[in-house]
Order: C-alpha cells, then structure tokens, then sequence
C-alpha cells in the first residue's frame, strides 16, 4: 500500500479470504449492507463473494468518489470495474469536522483507526452520510453488466476488508484525503482549547530592567493556572508521502509522542492537585524501567517486541514486568526482578508480622521459606516476598515462572488473600 495521499491510494491486491468474513468492524458491516441492498440480482453477489473469496481482485485504487480494480474470471478473462460514491461537499466537510472535534475521543479512535458509532451518528445529525446506504454503491464494468456484476461486487466485498483495517479509506472516498483531514482537525482542535479573547488588550514591546525593579510593588497578582484539559492531545501522524530516513521508524516515533502527551497531561494533572507543592518529587525512572512502563501502556505487538529486544527480555519476560509494573510501578517491578536481603532487623520483623498475620490458627497457611525475602506456601502455587519498603507483594507460579498476583500490603494475610481470590 502507497502512503496517505490527498487524491489517491492504492493497495495491493489481498489473499484469498477462505473461511472467514469480509467485514469484522461495525462499518464494514454497514458497507456490505449497502451493496446487498442495491443489488437487483443475488447470484450476481453469490458470483462475487466467490471471486473475492478466490483472490481474483488485484490491486485496489481508492480516489475520492470510486473504486477501481481489475478482476478476473476463472477463464482468466479481466475487466476493468469501478464503483462510485457520491463525494461530501464543503460544507459537509466543516459539519464533519466540527463534530469530530465535538468530542475529545472522535479524534482519538480515528488515529487508532476505529470509526466510533457516535461521530457517525453525530454526523447524521448534522445532515451528513459518510456511510452509503440503498443505490450510493454504482457500478461500472467493462463486462457492460447495467447493475452490479460479479466483478463489481467482487471489488465492493475485497474493499470491506480495507475498510476494516483503516476508516480513513471510506472518508478518502467521500473526497478527502487522511493528511488534510488531520491536519484541519488539528488546527480545529487548537482553535478551540485556545479562543481568542474578544476584549485582549495589546501586549507592550518591553520595558527597562530598573522600571520593572522599581515598579515590583504595583505589578498585577499572578494569573491562576491554567485549565486541565479533558486528556492528552492526539499526537501528530507521521505517515506522510515522504519517505522517512534510513533507521527511523515513523510508528515508533508516533508512539512515543503519544507517550510523552499522556505524560505531560498525568504531569499537570498532578501539579494542579491540591498539595502538591508539599509533595516530595517522583525519582525519575532508569531508562530500563520507562520500557517497562511504556509497553504497560498497551501498545501494539510490534512496539512491544522492540521494547522487548531493547531492555533484554523475552516476550514472556516483558509481560511478567509489565503486570509487576501495573501492579506496584518501580516497587512491583523490583520485587519481580531484583534479590532483596533484609539485615536481621527486618528479618525478625517479617516473620513476626506473618506469625500474627492470621487470629484464627485454622486459617493459617504453611509457609516454607524460599530465600530470605520469600515465604512459599506449602501444597499451594504461591508465594509471598517481602519487599524493601516493608509491604508484602502476592505471587503465584504460572506456567513455571512465579508471576506477580496482585497489589502490595503491609499485610501478608491479605496480600495472600488477593492471590488466592479471597477476602479478610
């Protein structure tokens, strides 16, 4: 597949699609309806949904307004067919954007290439159709069938696959391209988390040092702070028609200031709570456990494998750290992967805590020690260690590795309860 484009997208022909749906997704579903509810003639889709299933659609071309592909017979004879969808005007393209941009998540699932129900709904509203209904699915076909053929039908089934994958192939269709579009919903966006102020007095070019000493006690209290935004701002896609230089990953690099947006929104969030100011600084994470944190944000398995790769770890190893990460941060993730040795001190004072853990001598559990942090329960997968902090983390052994069960609690009885699905 060619990159975004504002007037064209090919994408190259795809397999065979034996055993299985042509559309997953909600809207591909809608697409499907309307070309089986325009079509005058069943066997003619039967033919179709046949051909799409055998791989015989070659590449598709997607241009605002039609569709276009070569599809051949099962004599190898090939035909030129095109499918037609009436394109937005203008000012269905303003009615659209002000509705994706109506609401925070619009944008968020279109960057994650989900077509949300409400936009589309929202959209509707606002008198604008962006999926097609009975008769806006027209065919063309140099077998010079009047209405869908084999061949039409064929390209309409294979294009609900791309659909699938990428909504922003049906809004090319309606006339407009994924980078205008983001590019004016972002500056959308922008316009209205900063309004300009009808009554903004003009800013003076400067003044002299001494004038602004002497002038301290007159000067106007600070502004309050600013406004918490509902959430992090979509992060700028890169995956333009330029080709990106020779090691730089373009949805890696998307990722990351998806990550840096989250952030820097936690960040403020944080500052605007009451108190912080007396709050003691968060020490900041090594780069090793930032990868943890990061594949904790559930990207996509391929940013997961690199951040796999980069910190050492096994794929199995990265999601045992992960759910050490979800469930205690930097503590959890110790707990899982570093050896800790109490001194005699905080030795004596674990095994007194788990001696009194348990009132009831019946409820109490066998516990063998595994190490000098590590108490196992006997007959049973699982385990409790001690952490630096003094709190007691729950683990239990799963497919061979003892993996993180649960939150930290300064006690062990109920630490061990959460692993065990229990309550005290």
């Amino acid at each position: 597949m060619n990159g975004p484009d504002e007037h064209e997208r090919t994408f190259a022909a795809l397999p065979p699609a034996r055993g299985r749906g042509f559309a997953q997704s909600w809207w591909g579903q809608a697409w499907l309806k309307a070309l089986e509810d325009t079509a005058l003639d069943s066997e003619q889709l039967r033919r179709g949904r046949r051909h799409a299933r055998e791989g015989a659609v070659g590449a598709v071309t997607v241009r605002p307004g039609r569709i276009t592909a070569v599809v051949r017979d099962r004599d190898g004879t090939a035909c030129r067919s095109d499918v037609l969808l009436q394109q937005l005007d203008d000012q269905d393209w303003d009615r659209f954007l002000d509705t994706a941009t109506d609401r925070a998540g619009h944008i968020a699932a279109l960057l994650d290439r989900d077509m949300p129900p409400h936009l589309v709904e929202d959209a509707a509203a606002a008198g604008v159709e962006l999926l097609p209904g009975i008769g806006d699915l027209e065919p063309e076909c140099t077998c010079d069938a009047w209405d869908h053929c084999p061949h039409t039908a064929a390209l309409c089934y294979q294009v609900a696959r791309l659909l699938d994958q990428d909504p922003f192939v049906l809004l090319l269709m309606r006339g407009r391209g994924e980078r205008r579009l983001l590019d004016e919903l972002q500056l959308r966006s922008v316009a209205r988390a900063h309004p300009p102020e009808a009554d903004e007095t003009p800013v003076r070019a400067g003044v002299r040092a001494d004038e602004a000493f002497a002038a301290a006690g007159d000067l106007p209290p600070l502004p309050g702070p600013p406004v918490l935004p509902d959430g992090p701002g979509p992060a700028p896609a890169l995956d333009t028609r330029t080709t990106p230089a020779d090691g730089l990953d373009a949805g890696a690099l998307e990722f990351l200031a998806a990550d840096a947006a989250t952030r820097a929104h936690l960040m403020l969030r944080q500052a605007l709570a009451p108190g912080h100011a007396e709050q003691d600084a968060e020490p900041a994470p090594s780069r090793d456990q930032d990868a943890v944190r990061m594949a904790a944000s559930v990207p996509g398995p391929v940013i997961a494998g690199r951040l796999a790769a980069g910190t050492g770890r096994s794929r199995a190893e990265l999601e045992l750290a992960v759910r050490a990460w979800r469930y205690g941060a930097a503590a959890g993730l110790a707990v899982l992967e570093e050896d800790f040795t109490p001194d005699a001190a905080q030795h004596a004072r674990a095994v007194n805590c788990l001696a009194a853990a348990w009132a009831d001598e019946a409820d109490r559990p066998r516990l063998r020690p595994a190490g000098p942090d590590r108490w196992t329960v006997v007959g049973a997968l699982t385990q409790l260690r001690l952490g630096g902090d003094g709190q007691w983390w729950p683990f239990r052994k799963e497919r061979g590795a003892w993996a993180p069960a649960g939150p930290a609690s300064p006690d062990p009885a109920e630490a061990l309860a959460g692993a065990l699905g229990e309550t005290v």
